[in-house]
């Protein structure tokens, strides 16, 4: 049996959309019977947070989908992911440009925006609804990341994953 793939998806805080995307993408490989062959985990370049559950509105949203993310616990983007993880996904631009000064010159995984996997998306950066007032926010972080988890399912598949 092969090694699983691993991917590490990446935000600020490691409380919002990376949590999200780790819970939403699980939530994808156990549809398509893939948990096995393909490992995920969620990191912040940021350590405000480290140890905490993510934001209340952000499991709430998560959850009123079916999503759940009461299992994740924020922590830092460290060293050694670079060696532990073969795609390594920001959430927007400026988390991509701090991964890419961390990153060692040796890497050979990919790293790269998330909503890069998202077909036929005119946006670039999953917005932090962190800041923003009411639900809307959380539910476009989630329609942006149900259709980049999509993606990233098929470009999976497609590499025999």
């Amino acid at each position: 049996m092969s090694e699983p793939t691993r991917i590490l998806f990446v935000c600020l805080g490691n409380i919002c959309r990376s949590p999200t995307a780790q819970g939403v993408f699980e939530h994808f490989l156990s549809q398509a019977q893939m948990q096995q062959s393909v490992l995920v985990d969620s990191a912040g370049t940021g350590d405000w947070h480290v140890g905490k559950a993510p934001d209340p509105r952000t499991r709430a949203a998560a959850a009123r989908r079916g999503y759940s993310l009461e299992h994740l616990r924020a922590r830092t983007v460290e060293e050694d992911d670079f060696r532990q993880f073969d795609y390594i996904l920001a959430m927007d631009s400026a988390n991509l440009r701090d991964l890419r000064m961390l990153c060692p010159g040796d890497y050979r995984g990919h790293l790269g925006l998330f909503l890069e996997f998202a077909a036929n998306s005119r946006v670039t950066d999953v917005p932090d609804p962190y800041y923003t007032a009411g639900e809307a926010g959380f539910e476009e972080v989630l329609d942006l990341i149900e259709a980049a988890s999509a993606g990233l399912l098929r470009h999976l598949r497609g590499r025999g994953s």
